[in-house]
């Protein structure tokens, strides 16, 4: 079983407020993009260990046995026997990025985990197992655009395509911890139903659909705030950080040759998105 679980950005992010639990309520969109590791899944029929794993492409920087990958085959495993199974996972997806990467392997894999052994779950039911291990896992598993409010767990579908435009993610050496990201940040209430917003030409967004980490991550790390600019200098019609950072993505009329050059120390990637 081969799969290729994809990335997201975050279309506008607004923190409302924080939570007695310490998390925080957040408004925002998350758009599937074409962006992808490769994880394949297969029995293993001469192991005797209940999994063996590969990994390849980008480090991942947690031990092996912690990865979201084996935590949820492990999970799996445990509750359907199982049997021992060679996992493989390249990875392509930059980690502490805001794209997502991680909750869209562990989405990945309870999905090839039912279509390899046969479980017959229910998608409601993947993304009821797959909530506990990250706020925005549900997502991965249908990769549709989604309002999403709560910490991110509250979806619901939107009628919503940038199909025909070049995406360009910008990713920099430096990554943003959540809980950074989260440091001194003020929540509060948003003056405009972000869907309304995204309903207007994309041509409108620049200054209405604002991510509200930035200006916080600007702070800090100039370079992120440079990398924003620099895109708009470019043409870039819109341009944002995704998530809590580091990758900034900007969306084009037609694709920018130029794009890795000027990133030359940056992870580049660019697409015309097709959904």
């Amino acid at each position: 079983m081969l799969c290729f679980p994809c990335a997201k950005i975050n279309i506008g992010l607004n923190v409302v407020r924080k939570r007695p639990d310490g998390y925080h309520d957040i408004e925002t969109v998350f758009y599937p993009i074409p962006l992808h590791d490769n994880l394949e899944l297969r029995r293993d029929n001469k192991g005797t260990a209940p999994y063996s794993l590969q990994l390849a492409g980008d480090p991942v920087d947690c031990l092996p046995e912690e990865n979201l990958i084996v935590r949820v085959f492990r999970s799996l495993q445990e509750e359907f026997s199982l049997p021992p199974s060679f996992i493989h996972l390249y990875k392509r997806i930059p980690s502490g990025a805001g794209l997502g990467g991680g909750s869209a392997d562990a989405a990945f894999m309870i999905k090839a985990v039912n279509e390899e052994y046969g479980l017959n779950l229910s998608e409601e039911e993947m993304e009821n197992r797959i909530a506990p291990f990250g706020a925005d896992c549900p997502f991965f598993v249908r990769c549709r655009p989604v309002y999403a409010t709560g910490t991110g767990n509250i979806m619901s579908p939107l009628p919503f395509s940038l199909k025909g435009w070049v995406l360009v993610l910008v990713k920099p050496s430096v990554s943003v911890s959540t809980r950074e990201a989260y440091a001194n940040l003020t929540p509060r209430e948003s003056k405009h139903d972000l869907r309304i917003l995204l309903a207007n030409p994309v041509e409108q967004w620049r200054g209405t659909v604002r991510n509200d980490f930035e200006e916080r991550v600007f702070l800090h790390h100039p370079r992120i705030a440079a990398i924003k600019s620099t895109l708009y200098d470019m043409g870039a019609v819109y341009a944002a950080m995704s998530g809590s950072g580091s990758t900034v993505f900007a969306l084009f009329r037609h694709r920018i040759d130029e794009v890795s050059e000027v990133f030359d120390d940056c992870f580049v990637f660019q697409e015309k998105l097709r959904i």
